[in-house]
């Protein structure tokens, strides 16, 4: 889930000690996660068509580049022949972190433009707002 993804690398505790807790009795009682104060922002890259339609197998490339600058999440991604192709309509989501709403951003962004592959989409308005609200 891409909501998931900008939310997830802020975490700074224990992920799996957090789930185990949660399914115990009483487990998350006074149980206070550490979050990074930093801001976070996730780019969806999308097939072709989507959200009718989409392509696939569709090589893909950037990404060992890409994973330099952010986290890549694969969502509808599959590997054939020992290369990543495209398997999905919501193919790869790119979350970057920065010191500000606008560092993040453009991380993000700059980490999603390593990522090649043929009729990729991505949306060039995310995190805008945000941006233009917290920086005027």
């Amino acid at each position: 889930d891409p909501e998931t993804q900008a939310v997830l690398p802020r975490l700074r505790s224990d992920l799996l000690e957090l789930l185990e807790a949660a399914v115990t009795p009483g487990g998350l009682a006074g149980a206070e996660p550490e979050w990074s104060p930093d801001w976070a922002v996730t780019v969806v890259l999308a097939s072709r068509g989507y959200p009718v339609s989409y392509s696939k197998d569709e090589l893909i490339s950037g990404l060992d580049e890409a994973a330099h600058i952010a986290q890549v999440f694969h969502a509808g991604t599959a590997e054939r022949d020992g290369r990543i192709v495209t398997a999905g309509g919501r193919v790869l989501g790119v979350t970057a972190l920065g010191g500000t709403p606008g560092e993040a951003r453009d991380r993000a962004y700059e980490s999603a433009e390593q990522i090649v592959f043929d009729g990729r989409q991505m949306r060039s308005d995310i995190a805008a707002r945000a941006v233009e609200r917290v920086e005027a």
